[in-house]
């Protein structure tokens, strides 16, 4: 195939699937191929030590050969198609790097010729709307098969099941930080108990203990989902996220991917609606699905 749409993956596990997901649509649209960029947005990231998790879903498309990671002297050779790519059109770049956070446009209406390199996050459902199925069909998760996830499958299944993220993003009890505030899960779980019938709440969190302290669960219908330990179990803990009816969700793109990939016409979806930068970017044009509920944190 003569087209094709190089997609740099990187981030956590939330981003890595908005990057795949916008480059799966632009191929689609453009009867393009679509190669999977699986190492350079991580052979640098020394901070985090990230890695690429996309082979735990149902993804067919082929990984990128060295030449196609413009190796050697990749970061070189990136930067110089970047600059190269910003003195021209939009619509006559080989290289597109996402600009600023908001959702735009322009990328629905790219045509590819030749080879186009994709690189950004674009976090948000506006550049695979369209495409709804074709992600859902790629973006299936392997399930873990070991019997506790099982167990804990079979008590959200037997349940109507909210799946409630709390994300760290700074030691608990911090000052200033991005950690949502304890007052917005107060307003999300009474919502919950307006809206659905003895509710039960699925705890998801990377400080369990914290979370609990922090949030004023119902007692009795708690249960708290801290036996995936470590980044190969990051996926096991999203497919039982999946398996919930209803959310609530933290800022962070993980519970996000949570909530969209789960089923059900009737869920209920309730988000933070807040704006934040930096450390935990948040609340941009197009982040938050219109059919979602915000609540201001």
């Amino acid at each position: 195939m003569s087209k094709k749409v190089i997609a740099r993956i990187k981030g956590g596990i939330g981003n890595q699937l908005f990057c795949y997901a916008a480059a799966r649509r632009l191929a689609a649209a453009s009867n393009a191929e679509l190669v999977i960029d699986d190492i350079t947005g991580f052979v640098w990231d020394r901070q985090y030590r990230r890695r690429y998790m996309l082979d735990n879903f149902h993804i067919a498309a082929r990984k990128a050969t060295p030449a196609e990671r413009l190796e050697p002297f990749a970061r070189c050779r990136r930067r110089g198609l970047k600059l190269l790519s910003r003195i021209k059109p939009f619509t006559h770049r080989s290289y597109q790097e996402q600009e600023g956070m908001d959702f735009d446009e322009r990328l629905l209406a790219l045509k590819v010729n030749g080879t186009l390199y994709l690189d950004g996050y674009w976090q948000s459902e506006g550049y695979f709307k369209d495409v709804e199925e074709l992600i859902r069909e790629d973006l299936r998760i392997i399930p873990p098969t070991d019997a506790q996830n099982l167990r804990v499958a079979e008590e959200i299944s037997a349940s109507a099941a909210v799946a409630l993220h709390v994300r760290w993003f700074s030691a608990p009890g911090a000052g200033a930080t991005h950690n949502i505030s304890a007052d917005y899960y107060r307003r999300a779980i009474s919502l919950v108990e307006e809206k659905v019938k003895s509710p039960k709440y699925f705890l998801f969190s990377d400080a369990p203990a914290a979370a609990l302290e922090k949030i004023a669960l119902p007692e009795g219908r708690v249960t708290c989902v801290s036996h995936n330990q470590g980044v190969e179990a990051v996926c096991a803990d999203l497919w039982l996220m999946t398996q919930c009816r209803h959310f609530i969700i933290a800022n962070s793109t993980f519970s996000w991917w949570g909530a969209w990939l789960a089923g059900g016409a009737d869920k209920n979806v309730i988000a933070p609606g807040v704006s934040l930068n930096g450390l935990s970017a948040w609340g941009f044009g197009g982040l938050i699905p219109k059919n979602w509920t915000t609540l201001d944190v």
